[in-house]
C-alpha cells in the first residue's frame, strides 16, 4: 500500500514535501508512510484526496487499507513487520546470492538452529523456538500455492564451512539436492576456484511480483541489520551484479554434481 502511494504520489510530479505540507504532514511521516508505516484512516482518506482520487473509486484503496491493517502470521510468532519476511511473503519470485552460509528457505532445521544458536547476540530459547518455526513455514512456499519462483546461488565456501557435524552435513547437502529437483527452483554454485569477485563482499536478494506496476526489490543484510533497495538504477545495479554470480557459477547440472560429490 506504502508502495501504490509512492506510485500515485510520483505520477503527479509531487515530492513528499510538496504532498504532505497541506495535509499537515512532514516529510519524515510521508516517507515512513511510503516505507510502510500504517497511517491514521482518516490521514490515508486526506491522501487519497490530495493524489485526486475520486470518491466513487476509494472502495479498492479502502479495502487495500483493511488488508494492510491485517497482521502477518508471523506476528503470531513474535516477529514484527521489518526484514525481508513480509516481502517475501508477497513476492512472487526470488533470487538470493548468499556467500558464507546456505540460503534460509533450502536449510534443513538442524542447520537453521546452528545459525540461530551462533547470533552475536544469543536468543531466548523461546525466541530461538519461534524463529526455526517461522523459517520452516517460509519454505512452504518452496511446494505450497501461491508457489514461490527461488533462484538461489551459493558460493561452494557455504557448503564446505563445518557448521555440522559429518552426518547432519550430508543431511543439509542431500536436502540441496532434493530441493534443486523442484521445478520452481533453479541452484547454483560458485566453484572455490574461481577466485575473487565482488560476491565475497556480502549476500543480496531480489524480489519480483506479480503486478507488473510493482517493482523489484533489492534487500542486502549486513552484521547490523539490514537495507531495502527500491531506486531503480541501484536495482538494477543488483540485478546486473546477480547475473554476474550466475556467469561464474557453475550450470544447475555441474552445481548439483558438485554437492553430490561433497
Amino acid at each position: 500500500m506504502g508502495r501504490q502511494l509512492k506510485r500515485m504520489r510520483e505520477r503527479l510530479g509531487m515530492t513528499q514535501d510538496e504532498a504532505g505540507k497541506p495535509l499537515r504532514m512532514s516529510t519524515s511521516k510521508m516517507s515512513r508512510i511510503e516505507s510502510g508505516y500504517l497511517p491514521p484512516y482518516h490521514d490515508f482518506r486526506a491522501l487519497l484526496d490530495r493524489y485526486g482520487v475520486i470518491v466513487s473509486d476509494w472502495d479498492e484503496y479502502i479495502a487495500a487499507f483493511d488488508r494492510a491493517k491485517e497482521k502477518g502470521w508471523w506476528h503470531h510468532y513474535g516477529v514484527g513487520n521489518r526484514g525481508f519476511l513480509p516481502i517475501e511473503a508477497e513476492a512472487s519470485a526470488v533470487k538470493v546470492f548468499q556467500f558464507g552460509y546456505i540460503p534460509g528457505l533450502l536449510q534443513t532445521e538442524a542447520y537453521m538452529r546452528e545459525v540461530f544458536a551462533a547470533a552475536r547476540v544469543p536468543m531466548k530459547p523461546k525466541v530461538l523456538e519461534n524463529q526455526v518455526a517461522v523459517r520452516l513455514r517460509r519454505q512452504l512456499r518452496l511446494t505450497v500455492d501461491p508457489i514461490l519462483k527461488f533462484h538461489a546461488i551459493i558460493d561452494e565456501y557455504a557448503l564446505r564451512k563445518p557448521i555440522l557435524g559429518q552426518a547432519e552435513r550430508k543431511e543439509q547437502l542431500r536436502h540441496l539436492v532434493e530441493r534443486a529437483q523442484l521445478p520452481n527452483v533453479t541452484l547454483q554454485v560458485v566453484p572455490g576456484d574461481v577466485g575473487a569477485y565482488d560476491g565475497q563482499n556480502g549476500n543480496l536478494i531480489i524480489a519480483s511480483f506479480d503486478d507488473p506496476e510493482e517493482p523489484d526489490i533489492a534487500y542486502v543484510e549486513h552484521i547490523f541489520g539490514s537495507v531495502h533497495v527500491e531506486k531503480r538504477d541501484e536495482v538494477s545495479a543488483a540485478k546486473l551484479a546477480f547475473k554476474d554470480f550466475a556467469d561464474r557459477a557453475l550450470d544447475e547440472e555441474d552445481s548439483i554434481a558438485l554437492i553430490e560429490r561433497l
